[in-house]
């Protein structure tokens, strides 16, 4: 059998049969490797370089530089951090000769085709470093066109973020490039060094990052906004009160017009005209949010303000560690005057305003969050990075199984800490759109943004529908109603109905997945829970006897993998994990479907029909094989656990007809994963990594191999265990 450890090392060696204590290892285990870190704020010139909607950073430098003269240069530069080895593809498509440098080495130059070809698009496959990693892009200019687009391939899921590489940029996002030059610069010279001066290098940079001497001297808000009379605009930072004692802080300056002050929420001051103004508040000790609203009359707009207790300065910062920028104020507006917006809502970086959002006091500079946790790989690995703040699918099972886990356990913080993990995503969800609309691709919810295919939405959204439960966070709707729209109104169907991937020019053009009940019927049960939709239940219940036609394997009564369109076959290779997505996703619809559905007969008999035949098939040790139907193969725990998960549900809830083999085949199944995949310190191990599909079996066995801790399996583990503890509970009040 497969070995991934010593049995002495396992989670049974160390807790024997104590189920809820292993449950307890899993969850606190995976909340301490995946800290609630947030998303991070960064300065983003927007004037710069923005991406497609292909994720593509658009490097057109001839409609940057429309007057360049042919056979003129220009160079982009980046950088990219990565925080352990990740192998990435990247797509380039040229507008006219390019050379790309990676770690100033030369990986690509164009040839005559990429350039000329419209459309041709050239992958790179790159190894990138723990560290800093150079992007470096020289152009040159010709009547054909001049620049490239570059970026990772699927972007929304392997994101590339891409930072300023300059000293006086440090921090902010973004690419920098150059005006053109009628010669090569770095013709056999070196490469800029990551970090350094850009006045080390004779040319001029882009985007402009600072003001001109003529606009330093503009009142702020005239610089920023131009004079607008009758808007209005706000600006908040925070006071860091250091001094204790009698002495009130005094806030002090100068407003153009009508300017309104609150601190902590409290207004101290409101001015109806242009002058000077004094006001004390008193303090204590620590950070205060400072909030001013100015009103823009006829001749200029801006204010000035400084604080100060007993003579002595009280320092501003920012009110969001906003990195590439050490300015104290954030900006929004112009607004109407009579737009009304509560405090609450104003002091927060949740909210879009009427299509603005916080900016500094900079050129088209404006503070944007960005994803920077852990990073997919061509792998699907992840490092030792947290997984917190981030919508895909392995991480809809993960959250699942913490709140099962929680409920089960009575731990509070369990269930909490799922909960903030899916709100991350969900407040942020009006912005991450609006991100998408001003930058071109969201740097936020890439995959909820950017939804086209069912794992982008349905996992995760299935996820978010559970804790509902929990808090009935009204966030959460808007974003089920957008799941739902694009699941039963814009997913691609075949002619009678059933979902599909068309996934045009892709290697899974034309195909079904077995994987893709998950990604759609659970999240169309719990709406319909929510919402009352007959329609999506039903749909639900259709999808499974449709994809019953393609994929099911009567002689073995298991699943194929994959239905090939292009070649009107089924792969005819039993993955493991898409059969346990199928086993998953059944006892998900049986357990919301109502008794008089006109399919939950036939639906019980499919659930039958395939834990008899996953039965059949189980290995001595409890395990299932990562190809289902081949001893060769790995044994696989993320599987087994969904078997595991199943079967017990089944005996619970009456859908056996054999209820006792399945008793025994359930506790045997995780058994095995807490003697074999488990170990001692709550690590999963024997978790097969992200599959695409072959004809092959040794694709599955070969290249597909097991990755300790992956995403697709620490959920499944915590599931599997507490419906464990239900069934043993449920037998024993027998």
């Amino acid at each position: 059998m497969t070995t991934y450890f010593n049995e002495v090392e396992s989670i049974k060696s160390r807790l024997g049969q104590d189920d809820k204590r292993t449950l307890k290892v899993l969850a606190d285990r995976y909340i301490g490797a995946n800290p609630p870190v947030p998303f991070t704020f960064r300065a983003f010139n927007r004037a710069g370089i923005l991406q497609n909607e292909e994720g593509l950073f658009d490097l057109n430098l001839g409609r940057k530089f429309p007057e360049a003269k042919p056979g003129q240069f220009a160079y982009a530069y980046g950088l990219a951090w990565s925080d352990g080895e990740r192998n990435l593809d990247v797509l380039i498509r040229c507008l006219g000769p390019i050379q790309f440098y990676f770690n100033d080495e030369l990986a690509y130059r164009s040839n005559v085709i990429d350039e000329i070809k419209p459309g041709a698009t050239v992958k790179l496959n790159l190894n990138f470093v723990k560290g800093w990693n150079r992007l470096f892009i020289k152009a040159k200019n010709t009547a054909a066109g001049f620049g490239c687009l570059f970026g990772s391939d699927e972007a929304k899921v392997r994101i590339l973020n891409v930072l300023s590489p300059f000293a006086e940029r440090q921090g902010q996002a973004g690419w920098v490039y150059s005006a053109p030059s009628d010669f090569d610069v770095y013709e056999g010279s070196p490469l800029p060094v990551a970090l350094s001066s850009e006045k080390d290098h004779n040319l001029s940079w882009l985007p402009t990052g600072d003001w001109s001497e003529d606009e330093q001297t503009t009142p702020v808000c005239e610089r920023l906004f131009g004079l607008q009379p009758g808007k209005k605009t706000y600006a908040w930072t925070q006071l860091n009160a250091v001094n204790i004692g009698e002495n009130p802080c005094v806030l002090e300056g100068t407003t153009t017009g009508p300017l309104t002050v609150w601190v902590d929420g409290h207004q101290v001051l409101d001015l109806m005209k242009e002058g000077s103004f004094q006001v004390e508040v008193p303090l204590s000790y620590g950070k205060h949010d400072l909030l001013l609203r100015s009103v823009c009359e006829n001749s200029s707009w801006g204010f000035t303000v400084n604080a100060h207790v007993g003579g002595q300065l009280v320092p501003l910062s920012s009110p969001v560690n906003a990195h590439g920028s050490v300015e104290p104020w954030l900006y929004l507006g112009p607004l109407d005057t009579d737009v009304a917006i509560d405090y609450e809502d104003l002091v927060t970086t949740n909210r879009v305003y009427k299509n603005t959002y916080w900016r500094l006091d900079r050129p088209e500079t404006w503070i944007r969050p960005f994803y920077e946790n852990a990073m997919l790989s061509n792998k699907w690995t992840v490092g030792n990075v947290t997984n917190y703040a981030r919508w895909d699918y392995p991480l809809g099972v993960t959250i699942y199984g913490l709140l099962q886990a929680g409920r089960l356990l009575e731990r509070s913080d369990i269930t909490s800490y799922a909960l903030e993990h899916v709100q991350s995503c969900t407040d942020m969800f009006e912005y991450s759109l609006w991100d998408r609309e001003q930058y071109g691709f969201p740097a936020i919810n890439q995959q909820l943004v950017m939804m086209k295919m069912l794992d982008n939405c349905g996992s995760f959204g299935s996820a978010m529908l559970e804790a509902y439960k929990e808090d009935e966070d009204p966030g959460y709707l808007p974003i089920a109603e957008r799941i739902a729209g694009f699941m039963l109104r814009q997913l691609e169907r075949k002619e009678d109905g059933a979902f599909y991937r068309v996934c045009t020019d892709e290697y899974s053009e034309n195909t079904m997945w077995a994987d893709d009940l998950y990604m759609s019927t659970p999240f169309l049960c719990r709406y319909a829970g929510v919402t009352g939709s007959s329609e999506a239940l039903d749909e639900a219940a259709k999808q499974f006897l449709l994809f019953r036609k393609y994929l099911f394997m009567p002689e073995q009564r298991i699943m194929s993998h994959v239905f090939d369109f292009k070649y009107d076959i089924p792969t005819g290779i039993p993955w493991g994990r898409g059969n346990g997505w199928t086993l998953f996703s059944l006892t998900e619809v049986l357990e919301a479907l109502p008794a008089e559905h006109v399919n939950r007969p036939e639906l019980i008999h499919f659930f039958n029909e395939l834990c008899v035949g996953y039965a059949d098939l189980q290995a001595e040790s409890g395990l299932w094989h990562q190809v289902l139907n081949d001893p060769d193969a790995y044994q696989e725990a993320s599987c087994t656990a969904m078997f595991a998960y199943s079967f017990a549900r089944g005996v619970r809830f009456g859908w056996l007809r054999e209820p006792q083999r399945f008793i025994q085949a359930a506790l045997k199944a995780w058994d095995g994963l807490t003697r074999y995949a488990i170990d001692g310190q709550g690590n999963v191990h024997g978790v097969c990594s992200g599959s695409r599909y072959a004809f092959t079996a040794d694709y599955y066995k070969k290249d597909l191999l097991t990755v300790t801790n992956d995403n697709h399996g620490v959920g499944i583990m915590m599931l599997a265990g507490t419906e464990i503890v239900k069934m043993k509970r449920w037998l024993e009040e027998l």
